[in-house]
């Protein structure tokens, strides 16, 4: 399978503070669901900013979705982020949107007809567990259903990548749980390559994974 994020030597950090994350060297590969864990700190978040672009390598090298991430023009930049997932721990909803313009917000950017808008938002809330609330409002929905929200948005265009930091942080139970499945089912059956960053891998999960693990001197290992 080819490759979908392939690290070489890579080091990150912020301005003029310290490296962390180190010479990190691995591959992801297209269909793989990779959990990224660590302590507070050790550069998990950033890591995953690397991957969209909201942060660009200090050294080394970084290939996501066959596009350089050393010194990538904007335009590229923008056209790899239109075929990525990305799922926020605190949603990045629009407030004044509906959700159901929220989850379609994607698809409204790259001009799809309205049909087909209306059609995607309401198959990803039926998978979502939310049907009959496309007309409310974030502010209406409790955390795990905005997170639930924001999950769909993330698959809303069939991304090849999703990217998800600490999606089932704060959340109950039910909608960790659907957050999880829906997932696995995007990995397993689109061969989607999934990326989360997490305190905590779940207890039960049914799909093969693999497992990265910072330490907290920015090296970064595969836990086989």
């Amino acid at each position: 399978m080819p490759n979908v994020i392939t690290a070489n030597n890579l080091t990150l950090g912020y301005e003029s503070d310290e490296e962390i994350i180190k010479n990190a060297t691995f591959s992801i590969k297209k269909g793989d669901f990779v959990f990224i864990t660590g302590p507070s700190g050790s550069g998990k978040s950033t890591l995953l900013k690397s991957f969209y672009g909201n942060l660009a390598p200090r050294s080394g090298s970084l290939v996501v979705g066959g596009l350089d991430m050393v010194g990538i023009n904007k335009k590229n930049l923008q056209e790899l982020r239109t075929h990525l997932g990305i799922v926020f721990q605190d949603y990045k909803l629009i407030n004044e949107w509906t959700v159901e313009k929220n989850v379609v917000l994607p698809l409204w950017i790259s001009g799809y007809s309205t049909e087909v808008q209306e059609t995607q938002a309401k198959r990803l809330l039926h998978h979502v567990k939310l049907t009959g609330k496309e007309h409310k409002y974030p502010l209406e929905l409790s955390g795990g259903e905005q997170q639930r929200v924001g999950v769909a948005r993330a698959l809303s265009k069939n991304p090849f990548l999703i990217l998800a930091d600490e999606p089932t942080g704060n959340l109950d139970e039910y909608s960790s749980n659907v957050i999880w499945d829906l997932m696995e089912n995007a990995c397993h059956q689109l061969d989607t390559t999934v990326v989360v960053v997490t305190h905590r891998i779940p207890m039960v999960f049914n799909i093969p994974y693999r497992h990265f693990t910072i330490d907290e001197n920015g090296s970064i290992y595969e836990v086989h």
